[in-house]
């Protein structure tokens, strides 16, 4: 079974021994990032750095010319990526043998929502979310689009993976993150990442609701979470706490925005890129969940992209509603990095049970930050050792 390994720049530009190590691990792929986010991350082998601090969502490339005047556009990396970053590292994994793709971060961008706060997510209490761009804004989407082509199709690349292209909520760590004190439950997590911005105000108009009325709703559906009252049930607990008819509506707006701005995005990378272009999205096959695998109809998404890159970590059971549609390519993925909460141990045995639930492909997170132990763990399971 194919497998990629996800990879940042800084983790082999500066370091002439890394395109070899990854390549020597067994796979065939890297997912190398493009476009990332703001984080902080470990490099254990990096003959010049041990900690790279990047401090906020940039691309790793030159941007281009099309971006020129717009008020939404995306951010240069700071000394942590410079000048064309990715372009190098992609050389030197290409050299060693590796088929590139693309890793491109879309709506998460807390730089974008703290220097235009116009653009974030805002819910029920008026309260912001920085790293949240709402979706449905039209610049906000025409900047993501874009965006998607631009990072996506780099020079020589085989295809790309795209993250977060969808809603992101509440579920989200931050710097310190201190969110955790009250068990939301996926309920609570919904309500709180519902977007009240004006262009969603008017969304939930055009489904019948009065966004006044709504809010004070979700206020009131949460009060018995504040309480501890936790709920448990998923949709079901949305459904009681806000009523099913709108609960419904909510859900009908998100799931279309959510849906068209996928659609637009994936149209605009195959429209930038060569033929046989691979497009995969980071998906959750439950459409109402928000963050970096998007919530999506697993038959929708499959009849847009090529596939999707699924979670499995936690276990395999998300592969299952895509792998009942019968197309495309279905990337389990694994985290390899035991100090992550991942098993690279157990990754013959993990992988082996993803491919008897549909899986076609693996993604191994990540080359870079995992220890020398954790690789070599990894080397043997995709060796059959």
């Amino acid at each position: 079974m194919k497998a990629s390994a996800f990879v940042y720049p800084w983790d082999v530009n500066g370091d002439p021994q890394a395109a070899g190590r990854i390549a020597a691990l067994g796979v065939g792929q890297v997912t190398l990032a493009a476009a990332y986010h703001s984080t902080r991350a470990l490099t254990p082998r990096h003959p010049r750095h041990r900690i790279v601090t990047a401090e906020h969502a940039a691309v790793l490339y030159p941007a281009d010319a099309r971006w020129d005047g717009r008020e939404l556009r995306p951010y240069a990396a700071g000394d942590w990526a410079p000048g064309d970053a990715y372009g190098e590292a992609a050389a030197a994994l290409a050299e060693a043998g590796l088929e590139v793709h693309t890793w491109v971060v879309l709506a998460h961008n807390s730089r974008l929502g703290a220097e235009h706060p116009h653009t974030s997510v805002v819910n029920a209490y008026g309260d912001r979310y920085p790293w949240a761009p709402c979706i449905a804004q039209p610049a906000t989407r025409a900047y993501l689009t874009d965006l998607a082509a631009e990072a996506a199709v780099r020079p020589g690349a085989r295809g790309t993976e795209l993250e977060s292209l969808g809603w992101y909520g509440l579920a989200h760590l931050h710097a310190h993150d201190k969110t955790g004190g009250v068990g939301l439950g996926e309920a609570g997590q919904y309500l709180m990442s519902l977007c009240f911005c004006p262009a969603c105000r008017q969304g939930y108009g055009a489904q019948g609701l009065d966004a006044d009325e709504l809010a004070a709703a979700v206020r009131a559906a949460l009060e018995p979470l504040w309480r501890g009252e936790a709920a448990d049930e998923g949709w079901a607990d949305v459904e009681k706490l806000l009523g099913e008819g709108m609960a419904a509506a909510t859900r009908a707006w998100r799931e279309e925005t959510a849906r068209t701005l996928q659609e637009a995005a994936v149209a605009a990378v195959r429209a930038a890129a060569p033929d046989g272009f691979q497009v995969l999205l980071h998906a959750d096959p439950v459409s109402y969940h928000c963050g970096a695998n998007a919530g999506v109809d697993p038959a929708h998404i499959l009849s847009v992209a090529d596939g999707v890159v699924v979670p499995c970590t936690g276990g395999p059971g998300a592969l299952a509603p895509f792998a009942e549609q019968r197309r495309g390519v279905l990337a389990a993925n694994l985290t390899v990095v035991s100090g992550m909460g991942g098993s690279p141990g157990t990754l013959a045995a993990d992988a082996a049970r993803a491919r008897a639930l549909g899986a076609t492909e693996l993604r191994l997170y990540h080359a870079g930050l995992a220890s020398d132990g954790d690789l070599e763990l990894v080397r043997a399971a995709l060796s059959g050792g």
